[in-house]
């Protein structure tokens, strides 16, 4: 009986463990769902406040723009206050200018942003729009991308939308989840309506 209990209370720690640890823990961007195809969405988004820097080429995220904004989130800001991790990171896809950005909470306006102490973050608002969505799994690489941005303007263009920036990659997950269970997304905004 003691050890039916044991393994239990493991599964149990376990259960909490993942969830904490998995997208499912984590608040995400709101967005409202105008149209599915598939795998395909439109999405109406709000304003959001995001705190983004840039991306060095040719490194890894990490040493290039990840870290900055979790020291950030978890007190390196001028009000040592510390913000909850959101979901998804997103990514921008301009050669010239590569940036990442952590979303902050849906009740927190850009003035109740603590200034980030570290002269590589900026706190702006991203616009509301309407975005195409593809969801795709795997991991973070060059392929996966390109691969999934060239369906989501195959059906852009199918659909008689018109795309008016360069694509945003969403990624949700931590990085121990499994390729085929992580979800990661690419957005284009799309032509005021």
């Amino acid at each position: 009986m003691m050890i039916l209990l044991v393994c239990l209370a493991a599964v149990i720690g376990l259960a909490i463990l993942s969830y904490r640890t998995s997208r499912a823990g984590y608040e995400s961007a709101p967005y409202t769902v105008v149209r599915t195809d598939g795998k395909f969405e439109l999405r109406d988004y709000p304003t959001l406040t995001v705190v983004e820097t840039p991306m060095m080429r040719g490194g890894n995220s990490a040493d290039n723009g990840f870290m900055r904004l979790f020291r950030f989130i978890t007190g390196q800001n001028e009000a040592k206050q510390k913000i909850a991790m959101t979901t998804p990171v997103f990514m921008s896809a301009c050669d010239s200018n590569q940036t990442m950005a952590f979303v902050m909470p849906a009740s927190m306006t850009a003035s109740q942003v603590p200034k980030p102490a570290d002269g590589a973050l900026t706190v702006r608002e991203q616009e509301p729009g309407r975005f195409a969505v593809l969801r795709f799994s795997g991991w973070r690489n060059a392929q996966n991308e390109s691969e999934s941005l060239e369906r989501l303007s195959a059906w852009t263009t199918a659909q008689g939308l018109k795309v008016v920036s360069s694509p945003i990659y969403g990624y949700f997950d931590p990085p121990w989840t499994l390729p085929f269970l992580r979800r990661n997304e690419v957005m284009l905004r799309m032509e005021n309506r």
